[in-house]
């Protein structure tokens, strides 16, 4: 917990889909801790380290847009692309114009975190792996704005923005008279990889615009 970030994450739409409405896209409320995990990752990420978000503060008010989108049906097959890679004769292309459908989403509109977080050295550290080490390189990269690829939202299509955070939290819109305690039901935390791609769920709850993952995880979660 000595090596902490916090990181102010923006953009102008989220969607962090439901995933019991994967048809017509629905989004939670406020940012995934998988979500939040996928952003440090897209930063910095190496095997012998792993993110662990410990609070997520949301900033902007939650607004919702409803919208509509293009989408292409399915993608290309894995068993076409190992058999072109050993030479088979198939093709690999999807026609749009063919698979194209249009389809509602209901996502965030200007939102705005702040991303508390830690990381912790796996069993794939090896004797030059430090947490020192790591967590400058994971301090630079954050203040050049470097990235390994560009972060997003939940969608590609929705870029993150972000900067790194040395002083307090910004203030939350949720702070003060607009805040107290929200519910927010029940959300998925992330994927157990090592059980089978397990997903897990936890009770969200949001004080004054902080949602305290650790705190909310204590009173269990569901897989």
């Amino acid at each position: 917990m000595g090596y902490g970030i916090k990181l102010k994450v923006w953009g102008d739409y989220a969607c962090f889909t439901r995933p019991e409405m994967k048809v017509e896209r629905v989004s939670y409320d406020v940012m995934t801790p998988s979500a939040a995990r996928g952003i440090l990752e897209a930063i910095y990420w190496k095997p012998a380290i792993s993110w662990k978000i410990d609070k997520i503060h949301v900033l902007n008010k939650i607004s919702f847009d409803n919208i509509r989108r293009n989408e292409v049906l399915g993608k290309i097959p894995a068993n076409k692309v190992k058999n072109a890679i050993k030479g088979g004769d198939v093709s690999l292309y999807q026609d749009s114009n063919d698979d194209r459908v249009q389809r509602a989403s209901l996502v965030l509109r200007d939102v705005c975190y702040c991303i508390e977080a830690h990381f912790e050295m796996t069993d794939k550290a090896g004797p030059d792996d430090t947490e020192k080490k790591h967590y400058n390189i994971a301090l630079r990269r954050m203040k050049r704005g470097q990235c390994f690829h560009q972060p997003y939202f939940g969608c590609r299509e929705f870029p993150v923005s972000f900067e790194f955070i040395e002083g307090d939290v910004p203030d939350s819109y949720y702070s003060g008279e607009k805040g107290g305690e929200k519910d927010l039901g029940f959300m998925l935390h992330d994927i157990d990889f090592e059980d089978e791609n397990k997903a897990v769920f936890f009770r969200a709850s949001m004080t004054d615009g902080e949602i305290d993952v650790n705190k909310c995880l204590c009173y269990g979660g569901l897989s």
